[in-house]
């Protein structure tokens, strides 16, 4: 139909988005080693548009309900696109991101990488690594809500629960798995990799091993009708199906019959195990028939060794290919050259250095280039940088007389190299309700305004802070009329709404106070948090010259590790300062993506008022992101509040977060999506039949009706 172009480098992996009420036909997406993302109508050869923000090759693509995209890069990110839009960076893995995938439900994505791990994502955040491949993960496929599938350089694939369970390792192939595919039934799958075959696996067991006549097989797909179609090193796309009518003719079979049986075979990288070509039997070893799937078979033919695989559907033995290098010949039978005990087709000499050593290259035609190249470099000590030149060298003094990786272009489309090799350097392109400050329930929820902390409910401090003073070094002590000062300071800001304004100097004294040690700090949290409601205050703290360190303080306050009567009082600051909109709530808008990320540990805490204290700050957050079009801040938002209502019970902490949600997406289609495809519907279902209190069930079901 269309010739796309669009990178301006070469295409390492492309994924269709599902037709929706825009674009009634979907649409293509390919990612490059240009960096980008090329987004693509069936009607034009040109991008609808192009994704911009990663740093290195984009070598995964996924797409998930409601146009939402998932890509993985070698700069070892992933993000989550909408539209035009990058809504969040998925960090964490410390190699390339080979694979990624979106579970089509309950808003997980899942990430491979030549870290040897898999991670799991909601709403942004890391649930989950999967540890147990041996080495680089290249593919991952899902076969469920609740399992999916993994294969590797490691050669093996891994069966998985989403809740970290490895359930079976299936073997079979030789060499690196590159991709794999699930068939309709959601069980059954297929699998490709660099032993020359597509693999078919069927309730749990290879039944049928299908041999190329290429080395690599670099990726699968099943159709919806069940046909399998392989693509390959030798620049061939072939379908393979089950269903009669579709079978190619009698003269296509034999021509990639005849392409199989003339494949030269490396007995080093198949399944073929070392080979004495005096111990082999002859063609009489065909008339016996094969007794599984796949079964090889090598025959010796006078001085040659040639590779043949049974086949359960024809009830033949098909040839595979002819084998070379087999151990056991001679020079003089074998055509090869003799270097270090071993022969090789090719034994180049090499001059780095006038004047210096000669180097020996040794060179088989069914190698790598590009491996031998950095096998050579290694062995002899030489700088990384020299590559590509050794590689190319080796392909044209070779006329190109190689399998897989030639200088006619055929390059792995994960590296733009011959193949990917693990540790050279390509994966990585380049992580109780009790107040126990009073003792009381003094700060009580349903008095409280939805968007701000409580007022005091009396004044706690008089004696406390004396109390405490006592308790600090010398450097920190306050003097009896810095107290006075305090206690002044204190009457004025519990009504912010009263003429008089703070002094400089009580300013300078609370922020002298706040630097005590955690275990006594709280009384001195709590002023400040009171004096954030004051306009002067606010401005003073969230401002000028003291808005970075009181940013860095609020930061190291936010700490899952503290007492809770400070982090439920810091969050409470952190939530008055909004109540400035030209100087606290700029600055914590500023901050909004540390802030969250560090707040939301707090879900982790017991305590109910610290919980309730998060779903304020997060209410805030959203109310200030509702009027913009700021729709990376509010995928973040929509992360945090996806995580916070996983973890919170309190029915006022819902309620909040409830109110966050619905004010998130209210009025923009985009973020709506967003929460769509993270699956909120389903996280919030359970809290529609709430009567008590009622504001709870009334709540949730708008923003289900939203949604």
């Amino acid at each position: 139909m269309h010739c796309m172009n669009g990178h301006s480098n070469f295409v390492s992996c492309v994924c269709i988005i599902a037709p929706n009420d825009t674009y009634p036909r979907g649409l293509i997406v390919t990612g490059g080693n240009d960096h980008n993302i090329c987004v693509f109508t069936l009607d034009s050869p040109a991008p609808l548009y192009i994704l911009k923000g990663h740093k290195n090759t984009v070598c995964s693509l996924s797409a998930g309900k409601f146009g939402t995209l998932l890509s993985g890069s070698w700069d070892t990110t992933s993000k989550v696109w909408l539209n035009e839009k990058c809504l969040m960076t998925l960090q964490g893995h410390t190699a390339a991101v080979w694979a990624v995938k979106i579970l089509p439900e309950q808003g997980f994505m899942l990430t491979g990488s030549a870290d040897k791990t898999i991670k799991m994502w909601k709403a942004g955040r890391c649930e989950h690594t999967f540890t147990g491949h041996n080495d680089c993960v290249r593919g991952l496929a899902i076969l469920n809500e609740l399992e999916f599938l993994s294969c590797s350089n490691d050669a093996t694939i891994r069966r998985w629960q989403i809740s970290g369970q490895c359930l079976h390792i299936y073997y079979g192939h030789t060499n690196y798995i590159y991709s794999l595919s699930v068939f309709p039934n959601g069980e059954d799958f297929v699998t490709t990799g660099e032993d020359r075959s597509l693999r078919i696996w069927k309730d749990g067991e290879c039944t049928q091993t299908i041999r190329l006549p290429a080395q690599s097989i670099w990726s699968c797909c099943v159709l919806d009708n069940g046909d399998v179609v392989v693509g390959s090193s030798d620049s061939i796309i072939r379908v393979f199906t089950e269903a009669e009518e579709r079978t190619a003719s009698a003269e296509e079979i034999q021509t990639f019959e005849n392409e199989l049986s003339s494949a030269t075979i490396d007995p080093k990288t198949g399944d073929l195990g070392d080979i004495n070509i005096n111990e082999l039997p002859g063609r009489e070893h065909l008339d016996e028939p094969g007794t599984r799937e796949g079964q090889t078979r090598l025959i010796r033919v006078e001085d040659s060794v040639q590779a043949y695989q049974w086949s359960v559907v024809d009830g033949r033995w098909i040839k595979i290919g002819d084998v070379v290098g087999s151990s056991g010949g001679t020079q003089k039978t074998s055509g090869k050259v003799l270097y270090e005990g071993k022969e090789f087709d090719y034994v180049f000499t090499i001059d780095i250095n006038e004047g210096g050593p000669s180097m020996k290259l040794p060179y088989n035609i069914t190698d790598d280039p590009w491996l031998v190249a950095h096998n050579f470099l290694q062995k002899n000590d030489l700088n990384p940088m020299f590559l590509d030149q050794v590689a190319n060298f080796i392909i044209e003094n070779t006329k190109g007389n190689t399998l897989g990786s030639t200088g006619t272009g055929f390059s792995d489309p994960f590296t733009g190299s011959g193949r990917y090799i693990p540790g050279t350097g390509l994966g990585t392109g380049g992580t109780s309700g009790i107040d126990p400050f009073t003792g009381s329930g003094r700060y009580v929820p349903g008095s409280e305004p939805s968007n701000l902390a409580p007022s005091a409910g009396g004044d706690p401090f008089t004696g406390k802070l004396k109390e405490l003073n006592e308790r600090t070094s010398a450097e920190q002590k306050l003097s009896e009329d810095d107290l006075q000062m305090l206690e002044k300071f204190l009457s004025i800001v519990s009504t912010p709404s009263a003429l008089e304004t703070p002094t400089s100097q009580q300013l300078e004294i609370l922020w002298k106070a706040a630097q005590w040690p955690e275990d006594i700090v709280f009384p001195v949290l709590d002023i400040l948090r009171l004096a954030m409601r004051h306009p002067a205050v606010n401005e003073h703290f969230c401002s000028g010259n003291y808005s970075t360190q009181f940013s860095n303080y609020l930061l190291n306050k936010i700490n899952v590790q503290g007492k809770p009567a400070n982090q439920m009082l810091v969050l409470r600051t952190v939530c008055n300062c909004f109540s400035s909109p030209s100087y606290g709530s700029k600055l914590m808008m500023s901050l909004r993506e540390r802030v969250l990320s560090q707040a939301i540990e707090m879900r982790s805490t017991s305590n109910k008022n610290v919980h309730i204290a998060l779903s304020t700050l997060i209410l805030n957050y959203a109310v200030n992101l509702h009027a913009g079009n700021d729709i990376e801040g509010k995928a973040n938002c929509l992360s945090i509040i996806s995580a916070a209502i996983e973890a919170l019970q309190d029915y006022e902490a819902i309620f909040r977060l409830l109110v966050a949600l619905g004010t998130i997406i209210s009025n923009d289609p985009n973020a709506l999506q967003l929460a769509q495809s993270l699956g909120v519907d389903s996280q919030i279902r359970k809290y529609s039949s709430v009567s008590d209190p009622a504001k709870v069930g009334d709540c949730c079901r708008f923003v289900l009706k939203m949604l």
